[in-house]
């Protein structure tokens, strides 16, 4: 729809139908903001506070009037920038949970099993510093009897997984 203002100037303000449509996609990527932001605080791991970026960017590109394609495309622009330039960064410094610990000094080293290790009968424990653990096998045919040493080849859980020892092995 085309009007006259005072000023003799033309100016097209959109008509019913056209502003209806705008409404549709402003409460769109409002809903769809409000779900990435909620989702974002529910799980608390930099899951979609990026995708919430993007549909902030998209609702003000609604707002200002363009149509559906610069939304959209405005959307996934600011989406892929924020994913790509400020994930590596929020990874290294907010979101470094994971705790070191001192079991990882058992890696390499030789452990006494105390319970023969078999992953298909799910038994096995190895004495180590001490503790009892949990233990399974490298490789899922393989048993280690129960007196004999093993190598640590690494942790998974609170499980030790290990290989025999090779003889002349210390």
């Amino acid at each position: 729809m085309i009007v006259m203002t005072p000023d003799k100037a033309v100016q097209d303000i959109p008509d019913g139908k056209e502003r209806r449509h705008m409404e549709t996609e402003v409460f769109v990527w409002l809903g769809l903001l409000v779900l990435f932001v909620a989702v974002e605080v529910a799980t608390v791991g930099l899951t979609s506070i990026w995708f919430a970026g993007g549909a902030l960017t998209a609702l003000i590109i609604s707002l200002a009037g363009a149509g559906l394609v610069w939304q959209i495309a405005g959307f996934f622009i600011v989406s892929f920038l924020l994913l790509a330039f400020t994930r590596p960064f929020a990874l290294k410094y907010i979101n470094f949970r994971h705790e070191r610990t001192n079991s990882d000094e058992l890696i390499g080293r030789m452990v006494k099993v105390t319970e023969t290790v078999d992953n298909y009968a799910q038994t096995g424990t190895a004495l180590a510093k001490g503790l009892e653990w949990t233990a399974r096998t490298e490789k899922d045919g393989e048993k280690i009897e129960a007196g004999s040493m093993a190598e640590v080849v690494r942790i998974s859980g609170v499980k030790l997984i290990l290989k025999k020892r090779e003889e002349g092995k210390a």
